[in-house]
């Protein structure tokens, strides 16, 4: 289980076919201050862009790899990466750590599309995003959503499209900072949304 506070943005230092899967790569990053020291392990899981996985490989230099499946690769952006692409990075929470976003189990929904930013004049941007249909159920105004990772809230959710206020901090820190219209990234809904929607189906509430 993860937050959805980025600890760092890291680029993509390879990404080799493995079979019907591939090989992702990256190098070890560079944690602002107040950070754990990174020390991975493997078996240990962690959140890239979102994207729950298992490091796999440890390099001397700390640099670590992750088994990209088939099935990843179709319901993500990273079977169109290439190297230096930036990712964002975020170790599983652990029992005593606070929970400052919101819980993100790093299993993405789907791809969504940056398809507008605005420029409100105080530093940070508004990001607007189009996505599939059937993620939009899940989006309500001041809820939570996970794009890239990052737990942010929905602003203005009409249709398949919503927004997003991102501050200089996340802008800096993660990938969103340089992403663009037309950028393709991943969503998580709010898990509360679907434990709900699933109860209210068994009961016969919702069809």
């Amino acid at each position: 289980m993860f937050t959805g506070l980025i600890e760092a943005r890291v680029p993509i230092r390879s990404l080799e076919p493995q079979g019907e899967g591939a090989r992702l790569s990256l190098p070890a990053p560079e944690l602002a201050p107040g950070h754990p020291a990174w020390e991975p392990t493997l078996g240990e899981s962690i959140a890239i862009s979102g994207c729950c996985l298992t490091v796999i490989e440890i390099g001397e230099d700390r640099s670590v790899a992750f088994d990209l499946s088939r099935e990843t690769l179709d319901l993500t952006w990273f079977g169109d990466a290439v190297p230096g692409d930036l990712v964002n990075l975020e170790r599983s929470v652990r029992l005593a750590d606070r929970l400052g976003g919101h819980l993100v189990s790093g299993h993405v929904d789907g791809v969504g599309r940056l398809v507008e930013i605005q420029d409100p004049g105080d530093g940070g941007r508004v990001y607007t995003f189009e996505v599939p249909e059937d993620f939009a159920r899940y989006l309500v105004p001041k809820g939570s959503v996970s794009i890239e990772g990052i737990s942010l809230t929905v602003v203005e959710p009409e249709g398949c499209r919503f927004s997003v206020a991102l501050i200089p901090e996340t802008l800096q820190r993660t990938n969103l900072g340089v992403a663009r219209p037309g950028a393709r990234l991943h969503l998580e809904a709010d898990q509360i949304g679907k434990w709900v929607e699933r109860l209210l189906a068994e009961r016969g509430i919702l069809r």
